[in-house]
C-alpha cells in the first residue's frame, strides 16, 4: 500500500476568507474526494494542535494501493479543482509518499 501525506501552511487572509475558513473549505473539498475517486483506499485530514512555530496547518494522509492509483488520483478532474483552490490558499506545502504494510 502506498501512502500519500502532504501538509499546508495556510495564508491568514486570502480568497475573501479567514485562515479558519479557508481550512474547513480545503478539508471539505477533500473528504468529497473520497465518494468521487474510488481509487482512495483511506483518507485521514487533520488539523495541527500544537500550534508550534514549525508546525504546518493542516495534514492529509490519503492511502492507495499503488502509484498506478496514486497518479490517476493526482490527475482526476475533481483533484485538480481542489489542488487549484488550496494552492491559492495556502502559503506552504510539503509531501512524501511511501510504502507500509
Amino acid at each position: 500500500m502506498l501512502r500519500h501525506i502532504v501538509m499546508w501552511k495556510f495564508k491568514d487572509q486570502t480568497e475573501g476568507a479567514t485562515k479558519d475558513e479557508n481550512m474547513r473549505k480545503a478539508a471539505e473539498m477533500l473528504q468529497a474526494l473520497q465518494g468521487m475517486i474510488p481509487q482512495i483506499l483511506s483518507m485521514n485530514i487533520g488539523r495541527d494542535v500544537t500550534g508550534k512555530e514549525g508546525s504546518y496547518d493542516m495534514a492529509l494522509e490519503i492511502d492507495f494501493a499503488g502509484q498506478a492509483e496514486l497518479a490517476y488520483y493526482t490527475k482526476h478532474p475533481e483533484h485538480k479543482k481542489v489542488s487549484a483552490f488550496i494552492s491559492s490558499v495556502r502559503s506552504a506545502r510539503v509531501s512524501c509518499d511511501f510504502f507500509v504494510d
